[in-house]
């Protein structure tokens, strides 16, 4: 079984801007830098997609050619990284680049998901096909207080107390969007899952996920306090 690694990376970011290659901690090329170099010491895959529409990204890229041995740097059309692009269209495009039997999807967005983690996800990954599932997402099970809004009932609550213990909520799986492997088929139709997705939890660390400016002080702040 051969295992692609997809890593989308999207130039004009809106809600922080400039946040795949802005300087991160000791990474004068950000966190896109910080990823390519947990790569090179990812043995689990046997390739290594970037696909990217900024100059920026793909010219980081191509320094690491002589680094990442198994490294595919995919020029995409803009068609394909404007933030009115469907994630459904991009998901099928992974699909047709790769050339394994499945695609592992992650982001660069997730600094402190590293070779240790893909290499758990991937193995978990291919033991659980053995027992049923088809794919795998990365995430952490939350057990807190969730109000719908429009009758302000706790939707998660299980019980038949207005306000139980947070032990007796039920479960909800938050996606952390480190990982996503699939078979390749599936990508195909435009699906990053399958129809029986095992989640894997993380930690609250390596879960870290940068989609706000906030996001990006919290997940650096940390790295430097690990690194020290």
């Amino acid at each position: 079984m051969s295992i692609t690694l997809f890593l989308p990376v999207r130039a004009g970011s809106e809600r922080v801007k400039n946040k795949n290659t802005r300087p991160f901690a000791s990474f004068e090329n950000g966190i896109f830098e910080l990823k390519l170099n947990q790569l090179v010491n990812l043995k689990a895959v046997d390739e290594i997609i970037v696909s990217s529409n900024d100059e920026k990204c793909l010219e980081i890229a191509e320094s690491y050619k002589n680094k990442i041995q198994n490294l595919i740097i995919d020029e995409r059309p803009d068609s394909l990284g404007e933030s009115s692009t469907k994630l459904e269209d991009l998901i099928v495009y992974a699909g047709s680049l790769s050339s394994c039997d499945d695609i592992l999807w992650t982001h660069a967005t997730n600094p402190l998901f590293n070779a240790e983690n893909y290499e758990r996800a991937i193995g978990v990954y291919l033991e659980q096909k053995h027992t049923g599932y088809d794919s795998l997402v990365s995430g952490q099970i939350i057990k807190d207080f969730l109000l719908d809004m429009s009758s302000n009932e706790i939707i998660n609550n299980k019980t038949d107390l207005k306000w139980p213990r947070t032990q007796d909520l039920i479960d909800f799986f938050t996606i952390n969007n480190a990982v996503f492997i699939a078979d390749r088929t599936r990508y195909l139709i435009g699906e990053r899952l399958g129809v029986k997705p095992y989640y894997l939890e993380n930690d609250k660390i390596s879960s870290l996920d940068i989609d706000y400016e906030e996001d990006f002080m919290i997940t650096e702040a940390v790295y430097e306090k690990l690194k020290g």
